[in-house]
């Protein structure tokens, strides 16, 4: 493997690093001395012997007939995430001047399904602060260039632990390649294709929200079936135990009492 190459790696870690949508096409043709699939192996050691000669043959046979386009997509953060009882989890994204940002997030799983949100900008200005939010969305325009700050608290509950999901996007969403570089009319193909984009945009976040309140709904679900259990099982003993002492005290009514006589 040449150096330019061992470079380009080392850069496209660097990006996945910095940008978790960062979208990576990475086109080498190799030409190794051998192929696999043309040997024979009888035990796990020999395949992995085999496996690092064929990557070292790769190393020394190694070039490149395609290109490397790095290709960064709108920061767009999506997770979710455990909120542990009396905990405050923050999160951290430098945001541009004047670019437009939309935090969206619910709680899934957890007590009440609430929890406490604020958005910090870099001067430690509250940008956005709601108290025992089940769910919610905020858009907001950066003024300054820096860091901000989103902290998700839940130090008001002592005992439950939280599952919360979270969306934050930064900037517009950029257009499909070649669509922004227009300088006539699109044709009616490329403005169906964009169409079709912007539609299977809006269903990803449909299925994305519709997944969301299956998640919730089947973890009340499961909560609620697991109540009832416990609290069937809780009369079935109450009432066992009633019948056993009714049945104790009526064999008592009519039992033999023994007589005791004087000397």
């Amino acid at each position: 493997m040449t150096s330019t190459t061992k470079e380009n790696i080392e850069e496209i870690c660097d990006l996945i690093l910095t940008d978790r949508r960062l979208t990576i096409r990475l086109l080498f043709i190799p030409k190794p001395k051998k192929h696999l699939g043309d040997q024979k192996f009888s035990s796990n050691d020999e395949v992995e012997a085999a496996v690092g000669d064929f990557f070292e043959g790769l190393e020394e046979t190694f070039f490149m007939t395609g290109i490397l386009a790095l290709e960064t997509r709108w920061k767009n953060v999506e997770l979710t995430f455990e909120l542990s009882d009396s905990a405050v989890e923050c999160f951290y994204q430098e945001i541009e001047k004047n670019t437009s940002a939309a935090l969206e997030y619910q709680v899934i799983t957890g007590g009440q399904y609430d929890v406490d949100v604020k958005i910090e900008g870099p001067n430690r200005q509250i940008i956005y602060q709601q108290q025992k939010m089940q769910y919610d969305s905020h858009q907001f325009t950066a003024q300054l260039t820096g860091i901000y700050k989103v902290c998700f608290s839940n130090e008001f509950s002592t005992f439950s632990h939280k599952l919360v999901y979270m969306e934050l996007n930064v900037g517009p969403e950029e257009p499909l390649p070649g669509i922004g570089e227009h300088a006539t009319v699109l044709t009616q193909l490329e403005t169906s294709a964009e169409e079709i984009h912007s539609a299977l945009n809006r269903i990803i976040d449909h299925q994305t929200h519709h997944r969301l309140r299956e998640a919730q709904g089947r973890k009340r679900a499961e909560d609620l079936n697991e109540r009832v259990f416990w609290w069937s099982m809780g009369e079935t003993l109450a009432i066992m135990c009633v019948t056993f002492a009714q049945v104790m005290i009526l064999k008592n009514f009519f039992s033999d009492r023994p007589t005791y006589t004087r000397m």
